[in-house]
């Protein structure tokens, strides 16, 4: 089976380590546990690694947040990969900082990149694993906090929270999304 994983992010130095990047964060921690590279190709950073008898293709898009289902779209489409071997990986405001939750489908719920998955893809049914970033954040400061660093306290368990949602990532793959919701959405 081949299986695409899309961490959303935005690229530059800017956004590396600011809570709209966990996508990226955690596609980076499976490469770099799998030891493999990523390298530029067209819309996106690319590498793949095999997962017992699975092949795992990783992207990061290259085109920002908002255009980012430009990317999966054209991903999908070049490794012939069907939607439901598809993991969409992003932060999730109306989830506690830290909580994982995966789904099949679902509305966009604000976020650009879902927005841009669903108008790319022409469906909403796709699964994603949705990376609780909370909302401790005043009113009309929203772009601030999803574009603004992690706490210090946020810091501590951080790295924990990515590697959990990477082994929801190989559950995924491996044991298919029921058994994947059922384990890791708790």
């Amino acid at each position: 089976m081949k299986y695409l994983i899309a961490g959303l992010g935005n690229i530059g130095e800017e956004y590396a380590e600011t809570r709209h990047n966990i996508g990226f964060k955690i596609v980076d921690y499976l490469a770099k546990e799998q030891d493999v590279s990523f390298t530029m190709k067209r819309l996106a950073f690319f590498t793949e690694f095999r997962l017992k008898n699975n092949i795992v293709y990783l992207i990061k898009p290259t085109t920002y947040m908002n255009l980012s289902g430009k990317s999966v779209h054209y991903w999908l489409q070049e490794l012939k990969i069907e939607k439901e071997n598809l993991l969409v990986l992003v932060d999730e405001l109306a989830l506690p900082y830290g909580k994982i939750k995966i789904k099949n489908s679902g509305s966009d719920g604000g976020h650009n990149g879902l927005k841009s998955m669903q108008e790319s893809l022409l469906t909403q049914q796709y699964p994603r694993l949705r990376f609780g970033i909370s909302n401790e954040f005043e009113k009309g400061r929203q772009i601030d906090y999803v574009l603004g660093k992690w706490s210090s306290e946020e810091k501590l368990t951080l790295d924990e929270n990515i590697k959990r949602s990477a082994e929801a990532v190989k559950c995924f793959c491996l044991e298919g999304l029921n058994n994947a919701m059922n384990k890791f959405n708790k």
